[in-house]
């Protein structure tokens, strides 16, 4: 799992595409997502994932509004950059989720998260936060369990023709600090380290 198992035929829409990665029966547990046109499977997430994941969300879930929803997964389509992608957090107005039932334009997104993963770092550091910064999403949060150096943080912002800023590059173990709307302080020392 982890190599493309489906590649955007020019000759398709995005429309058949999208069709493609919801209607197939894919393996139980794992992430699938449209990169760059190229349908994608990985593997369920190690647990060291996850609880950073969840670690974030704990932060986050005292600052966000009454209104907005913390999800793990849940699809941000990004017809610009044909894809459909699944960060492993999203913060997102509750009301955008239930206007259909297989995904959410990212535009709608107020932060997005990824946390690599060996198979999928380098999606995660290029084409995610074009993506991400396509769509226009304020913030992009990496979390690079696999930084060439050792583990870091890297905040994205203020999204422009499709490209962002970097706010905040840090290490584990250095505390990063989201800017309003959130306005919260997330100590990266507590982020399990890759082994």
């Amino acid at each position: 799992m982890g190599e493309p198992v489906a590649k955007h035929d020019p000759g398709y829409g995005w429309d058949d595409l999208v069709r493609l990665w919801a209607e197939m029966e894919w393996p139980e547990g794992s992430k699938v997502e449209i990169i760059e046109g190229i349908v994608t499977v990985q593997p369920r997430p190690a647990n060291q994932h996850c609880l950073i994941a969840s670690l974030i969300q704990r932060r986050l879930y005292s600052v966000i509004p009454e209104d907005w929803g913390l999800f793990q997964r849940l699809p941000l389509a990004v017809p610009a950059r044909t894809g459909m992608l699944l960060p492993d957090i999203v913060v997102i107005p509750e009301r955008e989720c239930l206007k259909t039932d297989t995904h959410v334009p990212a535009a709608l997104a107020e932060l997005v998260g990824e946390i690599t993963a060996t198979s999928d770092a380098r999606h995660d550091r290029v084409a995610k936060p074009a993506a991400y910064a396509t769509a226009g999403i304020p913030l992009y949060l990496l979390v690079d369990r696999w930084a060439p150096g050792g583990p870091t943080v890297t905040l994205y912002g203020e999204p422009k023709d499709g490209v962002y800023r970097v706010l905040r590059g840090l290490k584990f173990g250095d505390p990063v600090t989201l800017p309003e709307p959130f306005g919260v302080t997330i100590d990266t020392g507590e982020f399990p380290v890759a082994q």
